[in-house]
């Protein structure tokens, strides 16, 4: 019997109980999910669901061999439909689990604020008063906010699309979760019990996932409900605990701090504009994203100029207003007499007639609450602002300054951050297509035969030329190839797009490996031909309106990016458009590819490098950097805590300019609940602060140690990436092994998302993209490009030197990891990976590989790295645990996994099942259901595998 009455105490920050409510949370969860089971399936699938996971917790504490005969004979009984109910139950605790996660952490962080502890790291806060210690002035800070640049950019992925109803119910137990925590009555707990067996009840009777096949539409949609549940409300409350933290550390004379208005941080979307390796993405698809994008905002600011209509009840009677603010009123169309006295009511019924229409002009197509009358549109979003400002300052000025920070100033924040276009929507496109369509333009103009066969030096001069000229190549009366007319389609929307919803919709356009100078020019003159980069032919000055990012993404790739981007910017055209984009100029790092290309060592050395070299090359230019990190959720795609990563950059590299991409799971793990959320955007200010404005702090390793410490990564990154290039792609049988013991297969073949796995329809590893290649192995919880090389790479260096040097290169190695954040960084990341991998799983998955000696000399070289991998990092830091330094996550692995593994047994299960039955050409929907059902419980388990 559940004991209702008692809430659970919110612990102090120290002692061995703090994770005590976190355990109850879990086990209350998962007794309301054991009797949904009950009820919904029988007695009988309960007792089936108990028996796996006792026998998984024995196959995985003990090793048992006999667990793991057991354990496949049980799962291979079980029929159709119970193997579904199964998955769906441990799918399901695994979200749960989640849940129950992200209430602790919201309740430990306020237990820490209600204890008056000092701020926490990761807090701007935090942030600030190290400056200030720091003796950084106010003006610098100011200074910093007035002219940065933070942008969070949201990417669809493939594996995890969450049906809205599933979040909604997720953010009801979520709710219900933490009202438990607050003093209730024995009525309120058992009504408070009621509601949460309800919702874990409804989450079990929802489909957990879309069994169609996902539109870039779907994915859009998925990303747009995240702004609803966090962006909307709570990036404005962000900006206005950051003035409040600004005034508390830097107080003015009189104790008031004047407003900071540049929008700091910005939303990203690559959602419906990245079109590399998706036939789906198209000039429809941006222009339904931008519409989607506006109804969404626009919504936003229609329900909340309706509900400050009915709040600001202020009458002229009781006090003064503006001229401004009268003069707004009176434009308005609601002429009631009873509201002749109620001018801010008036001035914003104005208001909501005037986004009304605006909505309708931008695509809104169904606007729930009717204005009182007809009004015209907006012309843009500054508009909008001004007019609220012009009742800010009115109310600010006739007593009424308490009224603005409820919701007014949250609304007039909104709308300088999101404007009417909400996000800025990123075009993405490989260099290969835009060479097929100039040379396409080329050949049908007279101008050039055989465009792709020019050297690299023809080229050049070819693409000067013509953006010299004043004509067009294109003529509307030649017919071009179906993928040339697809591309100036595509750019002509985007002049469209930001015509209609402004500049901010559509600024960026980046190109896919970027290999040559002329990679980037082609995209210019692509854009000349569509009218988004125009020259005054009179006087030679030239604007372009997107901004061309080279995406630098492959080892080599990122060996070239300085050398590409000196010679870029050195061209006289590229200067006068660098000098009209705010002497500013983006470059995007690709982590995901140089992974998958040459390793985790040699990719996060690489990157280093290549980031230093562009700062140097970027200073000798005199134009500012703003890096693009295209990071993933896995760390072999650069994922893991975004402030460690922010703050472990190499000196100059930030400078307040950084955007990084956002995806998958780690969407839905950072955003999916509001106050999480809210923190997980505080750490990217807080870090790209301090990144950008700490003093460089005296140590070793910038004393002379640093140069030291380059040279021994150096050969480090050499010896991993041969071993890991050896092993993917040296190595006979190696890409039959990954495709038969991993679930890469059944990812391509069960549609997830709207975009191909594979960037050709083969089975070549370099052709795969690397979202389903680092999925794959997190799956199969191998998580091998997380840290293949790395042992291997340590012990020959080691084993290289003779006698004591040995113990001297030990210190070396000790010394780095103390005194060297990017190390410390890559060993944490690395840790929490190893952390994740799990052997004993790996191995049934490994058993399906029908070739047993090529599965026992594969996956042999593999776990024998994975040993040395181990000895080696503890031989560094001195850790014999996993998570040493952080015992909240290693604590959180330890209460899922006995109900994670069950999954990946079941999955190996159902692989199995779906193997055989396309060999016989059969398909079976239920086994594909049960896969993809398993997929996503996994990686919600994991949290950071896509």
């Amino acid at each position: 019997m559940l004991n209702d009455a008692v809430a659970p105490e919110i612990v102090p920050a120290t002692g061995s109980d703090k994770d005590a409510p976190l355990k109850e949370d879990i086990r209350l969860l998962g007794r309301l999910l054991g009797d949904v089971l009950r009820e919904q399936e029988g007695d009988a699938v309960f007792n089936v669901v108990e028996t796996i996971r006792q026998t998984s917790v024995r196959f995985r504490r003990e090793a048992d061999a006999g667990a793991a005969l057991e354990l496949d004979a049980m799962l291979k009984e079980l029929s159709r439909e119970q193997t579904i109910s199964v998955v769906r139950a441990f799918s399901y605790f695994s979200h749960l689990a989640n849940i129950a996660e992200d209430q602790h952490h919201i309740r430990r962080r306020r237990a820490h604020l209600l204890a008056g502890s000092p701020a926490q790291k990761g807090s701007v806060s935090f942030a600030l008063r190290k400056l200030r210690l720091a003796g950084v002035p106010r003006k610098t800070v100011d200074t910093f906010f007035q002219d940065a640049l933070i942008a969070p950019v949201l990417t669809a992925h493939p594996t995890e699309v969450q049906r809205k109803s599933i979040l909604d119910a997720e953010h009801d137990i979520a709710r219900l979760l933490a009202e438990r925590d607050l003093p209730q009555t024995p009525k309120e707990r058992h009504a408070n019990m009621q509601l949460l067996r309800s919702r874990v009840a409804t989450l079990w009777q929802t489909r957990m996932l879309r069994y169609s096949k996902l539109t870039v539409a779907d994915e859009i949609e998925n990303a747009l409900s995240y702004y609803r549940i966090t962006f909307l409300r709570e990036l404005p409350g962000l900006y206005d605990d950051i003035e409040d933290d600004i005034a508390a550390e830097y107080p003015n004379g009189d104790g008031t701090i004047e407003p900071i208005n540049a929008a700091y941080v910005q939303m990203g979307s690559w959602i419906g504009g990245d079109r590399d390796g998706n036939p789906n993405v198209n000039a429809g698809t941006m222009q339904h994203a931008l519409a989607r994008h506006a109804t969404t905002i626009l919504d936003f600011y229609l329900d909340e100029a309706h509900a400050l209509g009915a709040e600001l009840s202020v009458s002229t009677l009781m006090v003064g207003v503006s001229a401004e603010l009268q003069a707004l009123a009176d434009q308005s169309p609601d002429a009631s007499p009873h509201r002749s006295d109620e001018p801010y009511r008036r001035a914003l019924i104005g208001i909501y007639a005037r986004l009304a229409a605006t909505a309708r002009a931008l695509g809104a197509t169904n606007i729930l609450r009717k204005e009182v009358g007809a009004a015209a549109a907006y012309p843009d979003a500054a508009a909008f602002v001004a007019d609220l400002r012009t009742i800010v300052a009115s109310l600010e000025s006739h007593h009424g300054a308490a009224l603005v920070r409820p919701r007014l100033a949250t609304l007039a924040r909104a709308a300088d951050i999101f404007g009417f276009h909400l996000a800025s929507l990123d075009m993405r496109q490989t260099s290969d297509v835009h060479e097929r369509v100039l040379a396409d333009l080329f050949a049908k103009s007279g101008v050039a035969a055989d465009y792709t066969a020019l050297s690299e030096e023809d080229k050049q001069a070819l693409l000067l030329n013509e953006l010299a000229q004043p004509r067009l190549l294109y003529s509307p009366y030649i017919a071009y190839a179906a993928e040339t007319d697809s591309e100036l389609a595509i750019l002509r929307a985007a002049r469209d797009i930001r015509q209609r919803y402004g500049a901010r919709a559509i600024r960026n356009y980046i190109i896919s490996h970027t290999e040559t100078v002329s990679d980037l020019l082609e995209v210019l003159l692509l854009q000349k031909e569509t009218g988004l980069l125009r020259t005054d032919w009179q006087t030679g000055d030239s604007i372009c309106e997107l901004m061309v990012i080279p995406l630098f993404e492959t080892i080599p790739d990122l060996q070239r990016a300085a050398g590409i981007m000196s010679q870029v910017m050195a061209l006289p055209l590229v200067k006068q458009l660098i000098a009209k984009q705010g002497q500013l100029q983006e470059v995007m790092l690709g982590y995901s590819d140089s992974n998958k290309d040459g390793g985790f060592l040699t990719s996060n050395w690489e990157l280093y490098k290549a980031e230093l070299a562009l700062v140097s090359d970027f200073q000798k230019a005199g134009v500012k950097l703003r890096l693009f990190h295209g990071r993933g959720g896995t760390v072999g795609r650069g994922g893991g805590p975004s402030y460690e990563a922010i703050l472990a950059q190499p000196p100059g590299t930030v400078n307040g300019q950084i955007r990084l991409t956002e995806q998958g799971e780690i969407i839905a793990s950072k955003f999916s609940n509001a106050e999480i959320g809210r923190r997980n955007l505080e750490l990217l200010v807080a870090a790209t602060l301090e990144a950008s404005l700490a003093p460089q702090e005296a140590n070793p390793a910038r004393n002379g140690q640093l140069a030291q410490f380059e040279a021994v990564m150096a050969q480090l990154s050499d010896l991993a990436y041969h071993a890991y290039r050896h092993l993917v792609y040296e190595t006979p049988g190696f890409t039959e092994y990954f495709f038969s013991a991993t679930p890469i297969a059944e990812i391509a073949e069960l549609n997830l998302g709207s975009r191909p796995a594979s960037r050709k329809a083969n089975q070549r590893i370099e052709d795969l993209r690397a979202i389903p290649w680092g999925f794959s192995w997190g799956q199969c919880r191998l998580l091998l490009p997380g840290w293949f090389g790395f042992g291997s790479a340590i012990e020959t260096w080691i084993k290289q030197a003779d006698g004591a040097a040995k113990d001297d290169r030990i210190a070396t190695l000790r010394a780095m990891y103390a005194e060297w954040p990017f190390f410390a960084t890559l060993l944490s990341n690395m840790d929490m990976v190893l952390a994740k991998t799990d052997l004993a799983i790996a191995s049934r998955y490994a058993e399906l590989v029908a070739d047993q000696g090529l599965r026992e000399r594969i996956y042999k070289r593999i776990t024998d790295e994975h040993g040395n991998t181990l000895r080696c990092l503890e031989l560094i830091t001195g850790n014999t645990e996993r998570l040493a330094g952080n015992p909240l996550l290693a604590r959180s692995i330890q209460n899922r996994f006995a109900y994670l593994d069950p999954l990946n047994h079941l999955q190996v299960e159902l692989i199995k099942r779906n193997r055989a039955l396309s060999a016989e050409s059969r398909i079976d929907e239920r086994v594909h259901r049960g896969i993809q059902l398993s997929i996503n419980g996994v990686a919600a388990g994991l949290r950071n595998t896509g």
